[in-house]
């Protein structure tokens, strides 16, 4: 495992063997010295839990950070390509972790330098770290990954969080419900992959009716910042407002999960209640991406 770009270049095993070390060193990290390391964090956009919780990852280990969040006061302002911009950072550390609003910006780096690539959400394509820390609480919280049933819900069309989650529980067998406004549909090569694949899968517009049914709830933002007309993004920002009335037949274990930010998609009266995940989801990005780094690293054991 060289970089980590998209979930579809792991395998089933390697999915488990990064499970397997999260819960080990959420257990016990001085188990893994990174004090010789240096994580360069290559932010193009903004974000809060990724960046921090790789930051933190990073130096709870005994590593350290650099960072270039945003491209305001840098040399890209002057014109520095990406991949001058990469091979520079390559130079001052070891591994490199990176966001940018552009499809396939990650792989493109990876291609360019010699060290590990962390993949940190590339325009709406895909964010492979979130997957695997979503596998870890969804773990954590089930008991298992195998043959769930799941809902996705929101912005399924420009969603990089629900893209890489659909690929990443392909080989544990789920079977989903992909609840969407028609026009923010998951795209049609995705559903044409998991069709390929065997996995079971029904689109949908309304969630009430299949909350019952379902172990995972995951619901996403709608993603102002991805809608080319302001006017499709107002028709559709409100389409689903879950709140803990809508919950009431739930299953006792089912679990609300969001990769956050939430605006106002989850209610804040469901924070309270025994099926709000989403604060311990974050946590969880911490020892995922303990893992990440540990694995690419060549430090694991």
């Amino acid at each position: 495992m060289k970089h980590l770009i998209s979930m579809r270049d792991l395998s089933a095993d390697k999915i488990v063997q990064l499970l397997e070390l999260a819960a080990s060193l959420e257990k016990d990290p001085s188990q893994i010295d990174l004090s010789r390391k240096v994580m360069a964090a290559m932010f193009y956009e903004a974000s809060t839990r990724t960046r921090m919780s790789f930051e933190s990852a990073m130096k709870r280990l005994g590593g350290e950070v650099i960072a270039m969040v945003g491209t305001s006061g840098t040399s890209v302002e002057k014109g520095e390509t990406l991949a001058d911009t990469a091979k520079i950072m390559a130079r001052y550390s070891d591994i490199i972790v990176m966001r940018h609003p552009n499809e396939g910006a990650a792989r493109y780096v990876s291609e360019q330098v010699d060290i590990p690539v962390v993949n940190a959400g590339d325009g709406a394509n895909q964010h492979p770290t979130q997957s695997l820390l979503d596998l870890y609480t969804i773990l954590k919280s089930q008991g298992t990954l195998e043959g769930l049933k799941l809902a996705l819900v929101g912005d399924l069309k420009y969603g990089r969080t629900v893209h890489s989650l659909a690929y990443a529980l392909a080989p544990f067998k789920p079977e989903f419900y992909f609840v969407s406004p028609k026009s923010l549909k998951m795209p049609t090569h995705i559903l044409n992959d998991l069709t390929n694949k065997g996995i079971s899968f029904r689109e949908k517009t309304t969630i009430e009716n299949i909350v019952p049914e379902i172990d995972i709830m995951y619901v996403t933002r709608i993603q102002r910042e991805r809608f080319p007309d302001r006017e499709e993004y107002e028709k559709v920002k409100n389409a689903y407002i879950i709140n803990a009335n809508m919950l009431k037949k739930a299953k006792d274990n089912m679990k609300v999960l969001h990769p956050l930010p939430r605006v106002n998609e989850i209610s804040t009266d469901v924070d309270s209640t025994q099926y709000a995940y989403y604060f311990d989801q974050a946590e969880n990005g911490v020892y995922m991406r303990q893992a990440i780094l540990t694995t690419l690293l060549g430090e694991a054991k």
